[in-house]
């Protein structure tokens, strides 16, 4: 049985600094399509030379998990349980913010001095309570560290987690969360594992698709029922989409600037133990608002 289509959302632009961003899903305390809180589509934007870059300076998160897919450029990941690591064109990154940490997302020196083509996808997900307190992690693969597996003579799917036909993702998800990015020829029309009572997330990069007689185009979201085994995708013309799903989590949402808790009262304490220094020697130089 094909999910049927509740609804197609187009982002909204905004911008960060220099940074030019389309925000698909910019509430957490929405829970439409939990386990996914966040949604930022940064670009693609081409920088003149001596520009700023993004402008993701040393910030911490508690609660949730950070995926980060490098479309175009590199991005220079640091943080404060000791992972430094530059992820190039294709490459992945995905943090756990769990108990705590403080980290920054960064274009390379080159890049500030000589400018280029930039595009980056950056999507939260959100912890149960039990793991919220999880240790910190981080883990950052490059493009070739990424199977790639037909889905027609045309088209392939790019497995970041979770399993699809006899290959496993190279990153293992805390909640056993699919991810993927997908790349459809024009005129090819797919099939897509989509498992009852999961959340989907599918979300267009560029291209023009269609989906339960629905089109879609750069920067839109569907938005799936819950029944059906099969989401059944066509391209009008080539295509390229971020496509995920996860179990709901169905626990109360609390959110506050970067930590996404179960509570106010745990809030609260994110922010003391942050500015205790307690993720990590002493809190980032850019002080960090409790105000909602």
């Amino acid at each position: 049985m094909n999910r049927s289509v509740l609804g197609v959302t187009r982002s909204r632009a905004e911008r960060a600094g220099e940074l030019e961003t389309r925000v698909a899903l910019s509430d957490p305390t929405d829970t439409t399509f939990d386990p996914f809180l966040m949604f930022g589509h940064h670009g693609p934007q081409t920088f003149p030379p001596g520009n700023k870059g993004m402008p993701f300076g040393d910030h911490p998160h508690r609660g949730f998990e950070t995926v980060t897919f490098v479309l175009e450029g590199a991005v220079v990941h640091n943080d404060s349980s000791g992972h430094h690591r530059t992820v190039g064109k294709g490459g992945v990154q995905w943090m756990t913010a769990g108990a705590g940490v403080v980290h920054s997302e960064l274009v390379t020196p080159e890049f500030l001095r000589d400018g280029g083509l930039l595009e980056v996808i950056q999507l939260w997900i959100n912890l149960p309570a039990r793991l919220k307190m999880a240790p910190a992690a981080y883990t950052g693969i490059q493009a070739e560290a990424i199977p790639v597996l037909a889905l027609s003579d045309a088209s392939t799917l790019h497995l970041v987690s979770g399993e699809y036909g006899d290959k496993t993702g190279p990153i293992a998800s805390l909640t056993g969360v699919f991810m993927s990015w997908i790349a459809l020829a024009a005129g090819d029309r797919v099939l897509l594992p989509a498992p009852a009572g999961r959340t989907i997330l599918l979300y267009v990069v560029r291209g023009n698709v269609s989906a339960d007689g629905q089109k879609a185009a750069d920067g839109d979201l569907f938005h799936f029922a819950d029944k059906g085994e099969v989401v059944e995708l066509a391209a009008d013309t080539d295509a390229v989409l971020v496509f995920a799903h996860g179990d709901p989590i169905g626990e109360p949402v609390v959110a506050r600037g970067p930590f996404v808790m179960n509570s106010e009262d745990e809030i609260d304490q994110a922010f003391q133990d942050y500015h205790a220094g307690k993720f990590r020697a002493a809190p980032a130089a850019t002080e960090i608002s409790a105000a909602p």
